[in-house]
């Protein structure tokens, strides 16, 4: 894109005035963001990173990690052998530049390949320029748009300046594995609450919040670290709308074990008008445990107060449900004895809420209209209700018998993932037009 206005001009020639990336910093990049690899291969141990090779006493027992008896380095196992080996890492570098906080985000690839030394790639392919603001506006390369992947960079390409919209682009909140150590920040970041650590939060999105949100500042001088997670990462949270509660767990030094459950627990008080000022129902010894009680309360309230009604509004909720969902009816999936379908009753969500101990009948999740749920079943037995968001097409919930996980979890994410295009598909179709004569 042509810079065209005065801050676009502005940091396209600042980005151009950058210092070249030390070779040090490279340096440190290949010995700390990569794995270790080793491989098996004829009944001999490859190691990856030293070319080093011997023939060990019991192969059998060196199923996931093994040790290099050259460079004593802790070898993580190849789950196949091949030729060819690769691992593709991002790692941050942070500077300071007439004023503004830079984010330089640098693609590194380690290539590999048995008895040879293996060989890096670096590569800046993008920079994010936060002013004192808080205002965040992205350089970036070029992408290949018909490749499968979001980040085929197409590293001839210059760093280019981007519309603001670019922040609905997935690859603006690509996260780097690990930052630099050696770090030039803002006075003023380190005046709201940052130290080193980013917490696991895109470096960028972090500093935009420290110097744009007193919510996210508050958090982090907190130390409130789970609840500035899900704060700034999660597509629907509601921190700013319990913000009363919040304040009494930082009152209370109250560490969150699950913050979904907990905003869902929040819900539930509300239902029951209690006061979320109070520490003996904000923060539970088990939050376990007191949600599950209040879901089964209200559950049973509900059932003593509407059992007559209770059909008629199931036909209505199921109207309007089914107007908002009705593209997605039909749609399944199947791994053997794992099925995953939509529930397409509402009559279900509640079924389903009473099998498996849960909230998605009463917190009433069938009126949310980003999001799909759901029920994955093994032999015909519910074990886990899926919660999935339309707009960023991502798994919110993944929740079995009493909001833990089941042992089917991972299967479960794994097909999910392998069919999240079906629910594009899905949302790409169109009512036909009715033509009038």
């Amino acid at each position: 894109m042509t810079p065209k206005t005065i801050i676009e001009k502005q940091l396209t020639a600042l980005s151009a005035s950058l210092a070249p990336i030390r070779e040090e910093v490279f340096t440190w990049a290949e010995q700390t963001i990569f794995l270790k690899w080793g491989v098996l291969s004829r009944s001999r141990f490859y190691c990856l990173d030293c070319a080093h090779v011997w023939k060990p006493s019991y192969p059998t027992t060196c199923a996931r990690f093994t040790s290099c008896p050259a460079c004593a380095g802790r070898l993580k196992m190849m789950p196949y052998n091949q030729v060819h080996f690769k691992e593709t890492e991002y790692f941050a570098l942070f500077e300071r530049c007439a004023g503004f906080q830079v984010v330089r985000m640098i693609i590194s690839r380690k290539h590999m390949k048995k008895n040879f030394i293996p060989t890096y790639f670096h590569k800046e392919v993008m920079q994010h320029w936060i002013s004192p603001a808080g205002e965040v506006r992205t350089l970036a390369r070029s992408t290949n748009a018909f490749a499968g992947t979001l980040d085929a960079w197409k590293f001839y390409s210059p760093l280019e300046i981007k519309p603001k919209d670019f922040v609905r682009n997935a690859r603006f909140y690509i996260n780097p594995f690990k930052v630099y150590p050696q770090m030039k920040v803002l006075p003023i970041l380190k005046r709201n609450g940052f130290k080193t650590s980013v917490y696991d939060i895109a470096p960028h999105l972090l500093f935009s919040s420290l110097l744009s949100d007193p919510i996210a500042e508050t958090l982090l001088k907190a130390k409130q670290l789970h609840l500035l997670q899900y704060y700034l990462c999660a597509s629907r949270q509601n921190i700013r709308r319990n913000w009363q509660a919040v304040k009494t767990v930082i009152r209370n030094h109250y560490k969150i074990s699950d913050v979904p459950v907990w905003e869902d627990y929040l819900e539930l008080l509300r239902y029951f008008k209690k006061d979320l000022s109070c520490a003996l129902y904000v923060c539970p010894d088990n939050l376990s445990e007191a949600h599950d009680h209040l879901v089964k309360k209200k559950r049973d309230l509900l059932r003593k107060k509407k059992l007559r009604d209770l059909r008629l509004e199931i036909e209505k909720a199921q109207k309007r449900y089914a107007s908002d969902k009705k593209r997605f009816f039909g749609l399944s999936f199947r791994d053997g004895q794992l099925s995953i379908s939509v529930i397409e009753e509402v009559k279900d969500f509640m079924a389903e809420g009473d099998d498996l101990g849960h909230c998605v009948f009463t917190n009433e999740y069938y009126v949310r209209k980003d999001s799909l749920i759901f029920s994955a079943k093994v032999c015909d037995k519910s074990v886990e209700t899926i919660e999935i968001s339309l707009s960023r097409m991502e798994i919110l919930q993944c929740r079995g018998m009493k909001n833990k996980p089941s042992r089917h979890h991972r299967q479960i994410l794994q097909l999910l993932s392998q069919n999240l295009y079906q629910i594009k598909e899905r949302m790409k179709k169109r009512k036909p037009k009715i033509i009038s004569r």
